[in-house]
């Protein structure tokens, strides 16, 4: 009897450790009772369920050394908060970099992305991995560059060829019509430098025949650019004025112009923000320069990006706007939301 007591003792103590044992696993694994039917509140997996639900679109620019990038970037995380979208935004260390820019682009179509916002830094070589893309069924939104191709669906950027014509515009007033003048060109391989390179000289022999082009020269970085506007300089010394199509390049000419003490005596116009150059206006040592909108930039590819994974209708091109600003306007409300320090 003692012995029948004691194992059925035994085997009340084993049936009490496994139900403890099975409530404790209910507990951490978060499935709740089997018996009741209720489950416990959602946890970390359920959130990163939530996450995966979320479009992903990685937004590739030319690069983060200029300011510019930064604004595009800010105008880039307003649209993903504001369409509740998970972004990434990376580009080279320099704009020079194409293929660093390319394993970017390899690297964020390995992800499988919803769609991606592309600046090109060079418009063919970028072509083969755009077409995978496409392949996919992954939108490409470009911007500020445009691409070669019509691969992209949109393409959020400044109209880059009326922007320099309007800088062309500005220059021949203000160096009386007539002269030789030079520009600095950031590149001649994207969209951006070609356009503005381009836009610029074409409106100076369309418009203005009494002024020569003299020399153009490539250097978007600003100690390259003080070297090559040097050089004009020294070619041609009667050069009356250079035109910087991008920040680099406009800091360059400054620089050199600086560095020769023939502030005043060479118009520069800009192209770009940042704060250098607008330092250089309020200064007198820039006559004026182009902005653009970076963060209406950034913000409309991102916008564009999602409109396209939902198959809504987005026109071929968005232009993003220019302005014009000099020392009369710069402190304007109009042209303050536009420039990035």
């Amino acid at each position: 009897m003692k012995n029948a007591v004691l194992k059925k003792g035994a085997a009340s103590l084993l049936i009490l450790a496994t139900m403890l044992a099975v409530s404790a696993c209910g507990g951490n694994n978060g499935s709740g009772s089997a018996a009741n039917g209720k489950t416990n509140a959602p946890s970390e997996p359920a959130t990163a369920e939530t996450s995966a639900d979320k479009l992903y679109i990685p937004v590739i620019s030319k690069g983060f050394q200029h300011q510019f990038w930064q604004a595009v970037k800010i105008g880039a995380e307003k649209a993903a908060a504001e369409f509740d979208v998970e972004i990434t935004f990376e580009g080279p260390e320099t704009e020079q970099q194409v293929d660093k820019q390319l394993e970017m682009l390899q690297v964020a179509l390995d992800k499988k992305p919803s769609a991606i916002g592309f600046a090109a830094l060079d418009s063919q070589a970028s072509i083969p991995l755009l077409k995978k893309a496409q392949d996919a069924g992954i939108p490409i939104i470009a911007f500020d560059s445009g691409v070669d191709s019509d691969i992209p669906v949109s393409t959020a950027a400044t109209d880059n060829n009326a922007a320099a014509a309007l800088a062309a515009d500005k220059m021949a007033a203000l160096i009386g019509g007539e002269g030789e003048i030079a520009v600095v060109a950031h590149d001649q391989t994207s969209r951006t430098g070609v356009d503005r390179r381009d836009g610029f000289v074409e409106q100076i022999k369309a418009k203005h025949p009494n002024i020569k082009v003299v020399d153009i020269q490539y250097g978007g970085d600003h100690l390259k650019a003080t070297d090559l506007a040097k050089a004009i300089i020294q070619a041609h010394p009667n050069v009356k004025g250079i035109f910087g199509t991008n920040e680099g390049a406009a800091i360059g000419v400054i620089n050199a112009i600086t560095e020769l003490k023939l502030e005043g005596k060479i118009t520069i116009i800009g192209y770009d923000s940042g704060k250098a150059q607008i330092d250089a206006i309020k200064e007198g040592k820039m006559a004026g320069a182009i902005t653009q909108n970076p963060i209406g930039i950034g913000y409309e590819t991102v916008k564009a990006a999602v409109q396209a994974v939902k198959g809504e209708t987005i026109g071929k091109a968005i232009d993003t706007g220019f302005y014009w600003y000099d020392k009369t306007n710069i402190d304007s409300e109009e042209i303050k939301a536009v420039l990035y320090e």
